[in-house]
């Protein structure tokens, strides 16, 4: 059983009268603990791929199973639920809120969770997440007083604070120098072979490189699957 399914997805944006066909007929399996890069020129449709996997927006036409399960059966509240427990995403501007410490950020998707975890105990959490992305001296740093290699970690730490199954990473490396962009890769490769199941949006190639397969988009169409 394939971890996602994706059977003949089409997205169309109406821009005013106009119909942007960002997917066209895209299918694609991904098994539980694959590492996958989308990669393609801007305007590909690896973006709007990665949006519609993480369930931040539904396609026009074709299914999606997640686990087996259709997606689009799901209730707006059982997508939310199913995003903030099960994917953990990671994204190129970091989206850490300034006025918080990097403990605070990674504290943040605890206080969604219906569990209703106590605040000693998703302070542990969030401490033990950051102690494993080496942060752990950096608790009480705000994203300002830090370096961007480091506010990455920070985000990878709060995608990984629920435990989610799948890690979603949009241009985990664009902002960041050669050295730190490794250093992120690497951490990524090591929460592959822990068992999450990695998918990356990149145009670079070498960053590519660490993935176990490649997909590439062009106009909206996988064309090496």
């Amino acid at each position: 059983m394939s971890l996602i399914k994706l059977k003949n997805i089409k997205k169309t944006y109406n821009i005013g009268k106009i119909k942007v066909e960002a997917l066209k007929d895209v299918s694609l399996e991904i098994e539980k603990g694959d590492f996958i890069a989308l990669m393609g020129p801007s305007g590909s449709g690896k973006t709007t791929l990665m949006n519609l996997i993480g369930l931040l927006d539904t396609p026009t036409s074709g299914n999606y199973l997640l686990e087996d399960i259709e997606v689009e059966q799901k209730s707006k509240k059982e997508l939310a639920r199913i995003r903030n427990s099960e994917i953990g995403f990671v994204f190129q501007m970091f989206n850490l809120l300034s006025r918080h410490s990097a403990l605070e950020n990674v504290m943040l998707p605890l206080s969604y969770n219906k569990k209703k975890i106590s605040y000693k105990n998703r302070k542990r959490k969030a401490e033990k997440a950051l102690k494993e992305v080496g942060l752990s001296h950096r608790l009480k740093h705000k994203p300002n007083e830090i370096s961007g290699g480091e506010q990455q970690r920070i985000a990878i730490a709060r995608a990984l604070i629920n435990n989610p199954s799948i890690i979603l990473a949009d241009e985990p490396t664009g902002n960041l120098d050669t050295k730190r962009g490794l250093e992120i890769m690497e951490i990524l490769e090591s929460l592959n072979k822990s068992g999450k199941t990695i998918i990356m949006v990149t145009h670079e190639e070498e960053i590519a490189e660490y993935a176990q397969k490649v997909v590439k988009l062009k106009d909206g169409v996988i064309n090496n699957v």
